[in-house]
């Protein structure tokens, strides 16, 4: 297996509503696969949207009607950046999670969850590199 993700789905209740939201947060939905599906490029990974009983029926897992305990993470170049994406996350009709703040690590960073109450952690952190492309990095290593 090679190291990277290529698509995160998010199991939604209601697709429109959900469409909705993610593209007053600015994201751009791809035109030519909308059958029952959203899905919005996000530099190197693809975000998906897929309805929860499609969900449940594709994978024969029953999600319970709850929101994983996995969140997503969208990191910015600057703290600035990450104000501006808790303000449209609840001008979407999102709900914040825990307000921007100073991170014990350094950063800038606060939680606002999605229309269905999929969580999302909004941060700034200098030590995270993020190219003109908005591929993010990891610091160099320098472990044993």
């Amino acid at each position: 297996m090679e190291p990277r993700i290529s698509i995160v789905t998010i199991a939604t209740d209601d697709l429109h509503r959900a469409v909705r939201f993610y593209e007053a947060m600015g994201l751009k939905r791809h035109a030519g696969i909308t059958e029952g599906v959203a899905f919005f490029q996000m530099g190197g990974v693809i975000l998906g949207l897929f309805p929860r009983k499609d969900a449940e029926a594709d994978s024969g897992i029953a999600f319970a009607g709850a929101p994983s305990a996995v969140y997503l993470a969208y990191n910015t170049r600057s703290e600035a950046e990450v104000d501006e994406v808790l303000a449209a996350a609840e001008k979407a009709g999102g709900r914040i999670v825990k307000p921007a703040g100073r991170a014990f690590w350094g950063g800038w960073y606060g939680y606002f969850a999605d229309a269905d109450g999929h969580v999302w952690e909004v941060a700034h952190n200098p030590a995270f590199p993020i190219d003109a492309d908005g591929n993010i990095a990891l610091p160099p290593d320098t472990g044993p």
